[in-house]
């Protein structure tokens, strides 16, 4: 019994002596734990020196305000003085109205380009130059599509006339000056950057987008980069209120050139078309149409008898590139045809089921046009429709707008107000006349073959 009472008595003095050695060694320190941080891995600078020279613009606003001019528009408006005239459109009494703007000088000669709106409907053009002479100036043709006009003066002296730069070259970011006559204060120079290029505000264009201050009388200016070469032709803004609130928009000076080498080789606008209807692709476009890209054009539809479908392009092919310019959105790709005439070839870079591909489009003439006073969209008859409905005169209807409830596409046009129609320019030109009618009408052939005269109240 004693002998087991020393043993406990042993065990209790040992784990005793244990528990203070451990106290004494290991008690009084400290727990650590080291947590890593999550520093975030940083693009640190690559070293190169960064150029901190001032841009000097003067060079280029000096060769550039001596090219611009300022365009004075005069037109007569025939105010109606009777329910007659109101109704028929004549007589009533004459009143002057002027409107300004702006151009550039572009050849020693005196052909000056400005925009389409500045002279429309003008009965007599004046151009005044920096140097305060003013000529009367000629109309040599124009183009509504993309605001674009050429004028010609006759003066005593060779003129100081702009360089065309390669809008194409042109970057976002890059320095531009805007020069031009805003609120008839000639000789107005305004600096900004580019940006944005191939800015489409509606109506498939392609604008330059700056941030140069343009307000009302620019339009027909000159867009310039830093070397003083034309890069685009002032044309319009963004605003409610009609003066500038930070965005201008300029037509591209290769679109500018290509219409007025146009003018001047054949009188009209050589359109070519690469022949295909499609969409510009977003992350909304792309999820609607279940295909992985979100940038460039998807084919939707090959018009027939074109240059795409001679060239095996088909619908669901997604066009990235253009001869050497890539195609984001639509605006780049149309930016670019404009800039080309009918018979010229592009490269076309595009995509078909993943796969990369390419082939060479010949554009073709624009057969299409636009009848915006009547709501339609017309185009020359081919061969198969003329035997199909045994005619020799109208044009095929293509589309139309909202205001019409039934549908006209793929009808002939055949009269406007009585008069026939044997070419989509004839019904250009009738169409001027359209709303001079108290009861305009138009006559249509349906895909039956039968005659429909629509009246207008």
């Amino acid at each position: 019994m004693k002998k087991n009472a020393s043993f406990l008595l042993m065990a209790i003095l040992g784990g005793a002596i244990s528990l203070g050695a451990y106290t004494l060694l290991v008690g009084n320190q400290k727990t650590v734990v080291h947590v890593k941080e999550r520093i975030p891995t940083l693009v640190t600078s690559s070293g190169t020196p960064t150029n901190n020279t001032n841009m000097d613009f003067t060079l280029a606003a000096q060769k550039t305000i001596h090219s611009v001019v300022h365009v004075k528009n005069l037109s007569i408006s025939k105010g109606p003085t009777s329910a007659i005239d109101f109704f028929y459109g004549y007589g009533g009494t004459e009143r002057q109205q002027i409107g300004t703007g702006s151009g550039v000088i572009i050849s020693p000669d005196g052909y000056i380009v400005t925009n389409n709106h500045v002279i429309a409907e003008a009965t007599q053009l004046q151009v005044t130059l920096n140097n305060n002479k003013t000529y009367e100036a000629t109309l040599i043709g124009s183009d509504r599509k993309t605001d674009i006009a050429l004028l010609k003066i006759d003066a005593e002296q060779n003129l100081p006339a702009l360089t065309f730069g390669d809008s194409d070259a042109s970057k976002i970011g890059e320095w531009v000056l805007a020069v031009g006559n805003p609120f008839n204060l000639t000789s107005t120079v305004t600096a900004g950057i580019i940006s944005a290029k191939a800015r489409d505000l509606g109506n498939n264009q392609s604008f330059i987008q700056t941030d140069a201050a343009v307000n009302p009388g620019n339009s027909g200016g000159a867009l310039v980069n830093s070397a003083g070469d034309l890069i685009g032709i002032n044309t319009a803004i963004s605003s409610r209120t009609g003066s500038y609130v930070g965005y201008s928009f300029a037509v591209p000076s290769n679109i500018a050139k290509k219409i007025i080498d146009d003018l001047l080789e054949f009188g009209s606008v050589q359109k070519g078309i690469i022949g295909i209807q499609g969409v510009g692709l977003n992350s909304t476009t792309a999820e609607k149409l279940e295909v992985s890209e979100t940038q460039g054009v998807y084919i939707g539809n090959i018009v027939s008898e074109s240059g795409a479908e001679e060239a095996g392009l088909q619908e669901g092919d997604i066009i990235k590139k253009i001869d050497q310019v890539k195609v984001n959105k639509f605006p780049d790709l149309i930016g670019y045809i404009h800039s080309k005439r009918p018979g010229d070839k592009v490269n076309v870079v595009y995509t078909r089921n993943g796969k990369e591909k390419q082939t060479l489009v010949t554009l073709k003439k624009n057969e299409t046009f636009n009848l915006e006073k009547i709501g339609l969209s017309v185009k020359a008859l081919s061969k198969k429709d003329q035997k199909k409905y045994n005619i020799d005169y109208g044009v095929k209807i293509t589309g139309q707008s909202q205001r019409y409830q039934e549908s006209f596409e793929g009808k002939i046009l055949l009269e406007i107000n009585g008069s026939k129609i044997r070419t989509p320019e004839d019904a250009q030109e009738l169409q001027e006349e359209f709303k001079r009618y108290l009861r305009p009408s138009i006559l249509i052939l349906n895909q039956n073959g039968e005659k429909e005269r629509i009246r207008f109240y």
